[in-house]
C-alpha cells in the first residue's frame, strides 16, 4: 500500500470519527433554560442550600444564585455538562466590574479559576459583586492576599 493511500485513509477515518461525535451531540454546549433549570441543577448537588435570588448570564451559560449564608452558588455550563460551586468571599482572589454588566471573577480553586460573566442588567452584576465582596453596594476590585 502506498503512503498516499494510507494518509488518505487516516484523514478520512479521523474526519468520520469527528463527524460521528458531532452528529451524536458530543459538541453540544450546556445551556440553562431558565432560573428554574438553574435552581434544579444546583439543588441536585447542594440540596440543603437556600437560594434568595437567581441571576442568569447573557447566553444562559451560567447562573449565579445568591444563598442565605452570604455565599454565591454558581452553575456553569462546561462542554455538555454543568459545573456547580458554592463560592464565599474567602474563595475569591480577584473580583471586579469590567463594565456595568460584566463581572470578572477569579477564584482560588485550581479546578476552575473563574471567568468573565456578562449579565443582562446592572442590578444582577451589582448583586453578585456585592455578595461576594461582603460589602453591600461595593462594586469594584477585591484582592485577597
Amino acid at each position: 500500500m502506498s503512503l498516499s493511500v494510507l494518509v488518505a485513509m487516516v484523514v478520512v477515518g479521523i474526519a468520520a470519527v469527528v463527524a460521528a461525535v458531532h452528529l451524536s451531540g458530543g459538541s453540544a454546549k450546556a445551556r440553562l433554560s431558565g432560573t428554574d433549570h438553574a435552581l434544579d441543577r444546583f439543588a441536585a448537588d447542594f440540596p440543603d442550600s437556600t437560594t434568595r435570588a437567581v441571576f442568569l448570564t447573557e447566553g444562559s451559560e451560567a447562573a449565579f444564585l445568591l444563598l442565605d449564608n452570604d455565599a454565591v452558588g454558581i452553575v456553569r455550563g462546561i462542554g455538555d455538562k454543568f459545573l456547580t460551586r458554592i463560592v464565599a468571599g474567602a474563595d475569591v482572589v480577584a473580583l471586579s466590574a469590567l463594565d456595568d454588566t460584566t463581572v470578572s471573577l477569579r477564584l482560588r480553586d485550581f479546578t476552575w479559576k473563574g471567568g468573565d460573566f456578562r449579565f443582562a442588567d446592572t442590578e444582577a452584576a451589582g448583586a453578585v459583586v456585592a455578595t461576594l465582596s461582603g460589602h453591600v453596594g461595593a462594586y469594584g476590585t477585591r484582592e485577597n492576599g
